[in-house]
């Protein structure tokens, strides 16, 4: 029975990686074919350098991802300081329905209705000023925003429960108001929440591209985008080497936050030993 579970776990192992490693490996082919290695080169790696489009839209990308985490974070943090405040139980669980529609919506759902959204605030906007365009970095970062705030609330509002409140009071006890209390006393212990609700929110928007498509323009093109209509001629081996720098930053990151929260842990075990 061991032995077939360890062969189950290899095998889905294999289905989620190798199609990376696959593309990590041809990445550095010189040729640029999937067809036959003819030797290690970093070609591709010169050439997506000098694609400018290709550079534009990953900073595209990375200006909305950071844009639209960091607003969602913060309102995030603040709505699920509301719903843990909100002492009505069937309005607390009609706000957290209805927060999470857009992450039980399905993707093309959801960019649908904010495209329509977007059509018709920007016909009134334009009868209002016909310089104001709404279509573009604005509509896609509302949307991101929008698709992003769930999962950001669901990372805070666990710690909010996690917290004494007693803590709260005793800090307003000894002179505290409440906005010092919160970033005295409750900030500190809700913060692991909200970085993992900030990193959740800054990779979907990295990565969506269903509603992005609806709701983009020409003129603001990110890097999903930018590969998808490459397929309709065919797609840069370029791009595999920019897939593979993306791979190793989100690898990094990741090895970054998980020596991070250990430096953590060991303090806090230190401290208790103490």
């Amino acid at each position: 029975m061991k032995a077939f579970s360890r062969i189950y776990l290899v095998l889905i192992f294999l289905l989620l990686y190798a199609p990376i490693l696959v593309l990590i490996v041809f990445s550095f082919n010189e040729k640029g074919s999937f067809a036959a290695y003819t030797g290690f080169s970093f070609k591709w790696y010169r050439e997506l350098f000098r694609d400018s489009t290709a550079l534009q839209s990953l900073r595209n990308s990375l200006l909305l991802a950071i844009s639209s985490a960091a607003i969602a974070t913060v309102i995030g943090m603040f709505a699920a300081l509301g719903l843990d405040r909100m002492r009505l139980r069937w309005l607390k669980n009609s706000i957290k329905a209805v927060t999470n529609i857009p992450m039980m919506n399905p993707d093309i759902v959801t960019g649908v209705s904010m495209l329509l959204f977007f059509v018709a605030v920007g016909g009134i906007l334009q009868k209002i000023n016909g310089n104001i365009d709404l279509i573009g970095f604005p509509s896609m970062l509302i949307a991101h925003v929008t698709f992003s705030l769930p999962y950001v609330i669901l990372s805070i509002l666990p710690r909010f429960r996690q917290l004494d409140p007693s803590l709260r009071e005793a800090a307003m006890d000894l002179g505290c108001t409440p906005a010092q209390s919160f970033f005295k006393v409750e900030f500190p212990h809700i913060l692991p929440g909200i970085v993992t609700g900030m990193i959740m929110a800054f990779t979907l928007s990295l990565d969506d591209f269903v509603i992005s498509h609806f709701v983009s323009s020409p003129d603001f093109v990110t890097l999903p985008l930018y590969i998808y209509n490459q397929t309709a001629h065919r797609v840069k081996y370029s791009m595999y080497a920019l897939c593979t720098l993306i791979i190793f930053v989100m690898v990094i990151m990741l090895l970054l936050v998980n020596f991070v929260s250990g430096i953590g842990e060991r303090g806090k075990r230190k401290k208790e030993t103490v």
